[in-house]
């Protein structure tokens, strides 16, 4: 039998993952000082933070060093137990890579660490959908090779559609300038983001309005799912629990699903979208 684990970059609920038997690492958030660990709402106050951020608070986020993967797959190596780390978008943390030279250390100490590393491409609970359709395969009697066969193959059907409802934490991450930050929130001009096939975030679109903002994302996911009856959506919020329940109803009225779930966005993701934050999550058409 093999262990599957992630990182709190997943935003599943800390107790989603433990009744999937599925272990993770946690990404650490500095705000006025104070170190907080993303611990997927075990500990962490995700109420209170999440008004941290609609007040102002700018937190930085720190990736998991090689020590701590070193330290966390040593647990296994050292029981013989085979893992597979479904993991952050390499194209958004330096993580993956310190990962992978984690194994490579481990390696020194374990002929054979029995040690995969898996890079989703994908953030949120776009990387939460693999880490459940991971667990879904291994209860269904799948090998870790068979397992990690059907991520490499399926991983960029996995979508993402998101708006964010203050720009200057995207202006403050570099992915637009001041002057279009400034403009925007004027105007109200709300980004629609998406993952690119390389794991990034992509503004391909920008409408005016809240409102318009929840109908864009909704009306990209109806376009790009495939067999809604046969999967969950998960819409992800940071903070605004009415936007959520608004683009579930939306969804909804426009298509029919097996379910629809809702769950905060993590404090790390969170971080660097600002309060408000929608992002909509399916699997669907090739990316």
């Amino acid at each position: 039998m093999y262990q599957i684990v992630t990182d709190s970059c997943c935003d599943l609920p800390y107790q989603v993952l433990a009744a999937a038997n599925v272990d993770f690492l946690s990404m650490k958030i500095q705000l006025d000082e104070q170190e907080l660990v993303d611990d997927l709402g075990k500990t962490f106050n995700y109420d209170k933070y999440m008004e941290q951020l609609r007040n102002g608070a700018t937190p930085t986020t720190s990736q998991i060093n090689v020590g701590q993967y070193l330290e966390f797959f040593r647990t296994y190596a050292e029981r013989k137990i085979p893992v597979l780390y479904v993991a952050f978008s390499s194209a958004l943390s330096g993580s993956y890579s310190s990962a992978l030279q984690a194994v490579e250390l481990l390696k020194e100490e374990y002929p054979d660490p029995q040690i995969h590393v898996f890079d989703t491409k994908a953030a949120s609970v776009g990387e939460g959908v693999l880490v459940l359709e991971a667990v879904r395969l291994k209860d269904e009697g799948k090998t870790l090779e068979e397992t990690l066969e059907w991520l490499k193959n399926n991983y960029l059907k996995v979508h993402s559609w998101v708006t964010v409802d203050d720009l200057k934490h995207l202006e403050r991450g570099g992915r637009i300038s001041k002057a279009s930050a400034t403009l925007g929130s004027i105007l109200s001009v709300k980004p629609i983001i998406t993952v690119d096939e390389e794991g990034r975030l992509t503004n391909v679109d920008k409408v005016r309005g809240r409102n318009k903002s929840i109908q864009k994302v909704v009306e990209e996911t109806i376009k790009t799912i495939v067999a809604p009856l046969e999967q969950i959506v998960y819409i992800a919020y940071a903070g605004d629990l009415e936007s959520a329940e608004k683009a579930k109803r939306l969804l909804e009225e426009n298509i029919k699903m097996k379910e629809v779930k809702l769950y905060p966005l993590g404090p790390t993701i969170a971080s660097h979208t600002g309060y408000g934050c929608i992002a909509i999550f399916s699997m669907g058409i090739k990316r």
